[in-house]
């Protein structure tokens, strides 16, 4: 069966884009074979387009594991960006499990308004009642909500951290049992931060949308910096706003190529 698609990235958190509304179905196990990064295409996560009746499309997202995320800011951003540039048109609106989301074109980047964070710790979820600011954990970590729960670490220097253990290690900590994104971040400057992400269902990646705003919230909500914020990730810079209306990410977005899949 020959699945095309589209490679695509924001600061080299890459996705692969399979569009569903011209009948080209996805699951898990498509998933997996097309995120091996050795014998597949390799990504970071899967986003499927589909058809909505109240946005302009809709987005469904699969890791490279197989597993589904709730929410992907980079892949929105990428996926607004191809649509906006089709349709001639500046503004959009998407559909995830977030809900409705809007994506602008601001000049050669792209922002999307990834709502508002959730704080509510069944919400989140966690598996108790425990204070989402600084939970339990040994580092005094923050939980938040963005679609997908993320936990993170403010540290003296985020380069210094074993990412690949300590991330690995947090992912399935029993108080997150949908497991968690984790996030190690360090204040730079006034109203800036540098931060490396662990992702659930990927592991290390350069960056990620939805565990950017999250930490822009812990650290706002923490008074480390105010609600906008620029942020440093392993693949380039994003620039996040919390504002009343939902939290804004802004940053760059690139196609690789177009390719058809054969399986």
């Amino acid at each position: 069966m020959s699945t095309p698609f589209s490679k695509m990235h924001g600061l080299g958190n890459d996705f692969v884009v399979i569009d569903g509304r011209a009948g080209h179905a996805v699951d898990a196990a498509l998933a997996r074979a097309m995120g091996d990064r050795h014998r597949g295409v390799g990504f970071d996560q899967l986003a499927w387009i589909s058809d909505d009746g109240e946005a302009d499309v809709a987005l469904t997202f699969y890791n490279s594991d197989g597993s589904t995320a709730g929410a992907c800011g980079n892949a929105t951003r990428c996926v607004a960006a191809s649509e906006m540039a089709r349709r001639g048109v500046d503004a959009m609106t998407l559909r995830t499990e977030r809900g409705l989301l809007r994506a602008e074109a601001r000049g050669d980047a792209v922002a999307v308004n990834m709502g508002d964070p959730i704080l509510d710790w069944r919400a989140i979820p966690l598996a108790r009642d425990v204070c989402t600011l600084h939970l339990p954990i040994e580092g005094d970590p923050a939980a938040t909500g963005m679609g997908n729960p993320h936990c993170t670490f403010f540290v003296e220097d985020a380069e210094a951290v074993d990412l690949p253990a300590r991330g690995a290690e947090m992912e399935v900590h029993p108080l997150f049992p949908a497991r968690t994104n984790v996030q190690f971040a360090s204040v730079t400057g006034p109203d800036r931060l540098r931060m490396r992400v662990w992702e659930r269902g990927v592991g290390v990646t350069l960056a990620s949308g939805s565990s950017t705003c999250a930490t822009a919230v812990a650290a706002a909500r923490r008074g480390l910096t105010g609600r906008a914020v620029r942020v440093d990730l392993d693949g380039g810079r994003l620039d996040i706003d919390w504002r009343e209306d939902g939290v804004w990410m802004t940053g760059p977005t690139a196609h690789v190529f177009d390719g058809v899949w054969h399986g």
